[in-house]
């Protein structure tokens, strides 16, 4: 699948991802020169965080991932300037949904008011329920329907705090179940375990 623009960001990262970072489009959070999701200046400062928190090895136009994919929900460059309009989202819409699909990542890491509106009003039953505000939700571990999400502040929009909210919430994830697999097997014959989630 490609999309119809001339130019795109498509997904990066490890196919086996525990962790998938989507974000808005390359026009706000970087990767057009490199062709690689969150490398413009913002972008760098999300991976310092993730490096921190354990997602990733190292930053930079090719960042070193750790079982962590990054991908947007609009991979074409906008025309001009400010965001693609609402129904250039929603043709762009069937792309991110397969890459997510395809990626089946166990958490989910929204970066931003858009990426987190349409993560929770998609893959979660919170929508109804949550309020938006992305400086309360940042880096809070949410619940959603197979996935967990820990909604990120826009990192152009950071305190000095953020980076470390962060941090700490990876790194205390990362030490627990996120995977949220029960064992199966015990319900069949053998001793095979089956992993289900």
């Amino acid at each position: 699948m490609r999309p119809s623009c001339e130019q795109f960001v498509p997904g990066y990262g490890d196919a086996n991802a525990d962790f998938h970072v989507v974000g808005d489009h390359p026009g706000r959070h970087g990767g057009v020169d490199s062709g690689v999701p969150f490398t413009g200046e913002s972008g760098f400062r999300l991976q310092r965080a993730l490096v921190d928190g354990g997602l990733l090895r190292s930053v930079g136009t090719e960042p070193g991932m750790r079982r962590t994919f990054f991908s947007y929900l609009h991979m074409c460059l906008p025309d001009g300037e400010g965001d693609p309009s609402e129904s250039s989202y929603g043709d762009m819409e069937r792309f991110f949904d397969a890459e997510l699909r395809a990626i089946a990542a166990h958490v989910l890491l929204p970066v931003g008011e858009r990426a987190t509106r349409y993560v929770l009003e998609n893959y979660t039953a919170r929508a109804h329920k949550t309020t938006v505000d992305m400086e309360t939700l940042h880096a809070m571990e949410l619940r959603g329907s197979g996935f967990l999400v820990v909604p990120i502040r826009d990192p152009s929009e950071w305190d000095d705090s953020d980076h470390e909210k962060l941090v700490d919430a990876l790194q205390t994830l990362r030490s627990t179940d996120f995977r949220r697999e029960a064992d199966l097997g015990r319900f069949l014959a053998g001793d095979d375990p089956y992993f289900v989630r």
